[in-house]
């Protein structure tokens, strides 16, 4: 096997980072092991609880070649002492959540996130008796009020779901550090290529692969980075025991798709970009959220913390619920659909009423800190790898005739 401790640039680690050539038939490229189970050369334990690091191969729901590969690959960008993948994100995020938490300990949310984890935490963790605390952690003030002794993990998004709100990882590290609790971060809007969590203070990175990182909307996964002994109960209880096990089928789509993860990103924010400048410039578009622009609330912050501002954008526009259906209908190079990071644009009315109700649950100054931003709901824009002019003319059919 080649040695490929020295490669550094992360061009070269997208590419590299846990392959090599197959010993046996010199293939080029990684071998999908679909096997769910291995032939041993001498009796093993029937238990995963008796696995070490000698443990052969056994069981692909303990362990699997093509897995690893992607685990390896994922570490490397994310420079990551250890990673684990999962079929969903929402996988991974349940696996983080179920074997950290315990009775009486204190979870502090971000108050706006992706709707599958705002959902578990607020109507799933409480009945294991995990007392949930949403804050806006975009703002430390807030951060600092509602951490105790109790509180045992801070999960934040950044950016967040879906108004692109940013959190200071390293001043929120500090804070959770300060009374023995862990950081968690939703870093899937950002990606590696963007933002590295773990050297900023994070214990735990999650991605939901099925977006930027797999990058062609043709496979589900989720992973959770971090320190190897903060994954090691996480391997056994939340992975292993919980079986949210990825398919190595699309463990292997989504490794080929890491590939060209960098050159992908760096095009996803050149035309988010232009995309995000002329929607801002449009006269029938009240506002636009994306932190690349000088415009955005934070944009001193992203500067500062990502190294590449991504490809979602957020629009308020006068009547968007009206205006969704004219989007399903007549967009000829937008698809109308949930999800995002696809090669392809994706656009999606998500309205405040709906999101609050079901999901976020949030009342109050919180209610009205994000009806601030999102008024009665917000556009979000998943911009792919298609002609930056394309898609605005695309937009500016429908726009411009409001």
């Amino acid at each position: 096997m080649r040695d490929t401790s020295l490669i550094r640039g992360v061009q070269t680690r997208a590419v590299h980072a846990g392959e090599h050539p197959d010993p046996l038939t010199g293939a080029s490229a990684p071998n999908i092991v679909m096997s769910s189970t291995f032939a041993v050369d001498e009796p093993q334990g029937f238990s995963a609880a008796e696995r070490n690091s000698d443990t052969p191969y056994i069981y692909s729901r303990w362990a699997n070649p093509t897995v690893d590969g992607l685990q390896k690959k994922l570490a490397s960008l994310e420079l990551a002492e250890s990673c684990l993948c999962f079929a969903s994100g929402m996988a991974a995020t349940s696996a983080l959540l179920l074997s950290v938490l315990k009775p009486g300990d204190h979870l502090v949310v971000t108050d706006t996130n992706y709707p599958g984890t705002a959902e578990l935490v607020r109507s799933v963790l409480p009945n294991f008796g995990v007392k949930v605390i949403p804050v806006d952690t975009s703002c430390l003030t807030e951060v600092k009020k509602n951490i105790t002794p109790n509180t045992r993990l801070v999960w934040i998004e950044t950016p967040s779901n879906p108004i692109l709100r940013l959190c200071d990882i390293k001043a929120i590290s500090e804070i959770a550090h300060s009374v023995g609790a862990e950081l968690a971060v939703d870093s899937t809007f950002a990606t590696p290529i963007a933002t590295r969590p773990l050297t900023m203070g994070a214990d735990y990175v999650v991605h939901s692969l099925t977006k930027y990182i797999g990058g062609h909307g043709d496979a589900m996964g989720g992973a959770i980075l971090g320190s190897s002994e903060g994954l090691a109960r996480i391997e056994s209880e939340g992975l292993i025991h919980l079986g949210g096990t990825i398919s190595p089928f699309n463990a292997w789509l989504i490794q080929r798709g890491l590939a060209t993860l960098p050159i992908r990103m760096a095009a996803h924010e050149q035309n988010a970009r232009a995309v995000a400048s002329f929607l801002e410039a449009h006269i029938n578009v009240e506002k636009v959220f994306y932190p690349g622009l000088q415009s955005h609330p934070q944009h001193s912050l992203a500067q500062r913390q990502m190294d590449n501002y991504s490809g979602i954008i957020a629009i308020r526009v006068k009547d968007g619920e009206q205006l969704a259906m004219m989007f399903a209908k007549r967009l000829k190079v937008f698809h109308y659909a949930v999800s995002l990071g696809h090669h392809r644009s994706l656009i999606y009315w998500i309205g405040t009423k709906g999101l609050v109700d079901a999901s976020f649950k949030i009342t109050g100054t919180q209610l009205e800190s994000y009806k601030k931003i999102a008024g009665e709901g917000v556009f979000r824009l998943s911009i792919g790898l298609e002609n930056p002019e394309d898609l605005c003319e695309d937009l500016n059919q429908i726009l411009s005739q409001k």
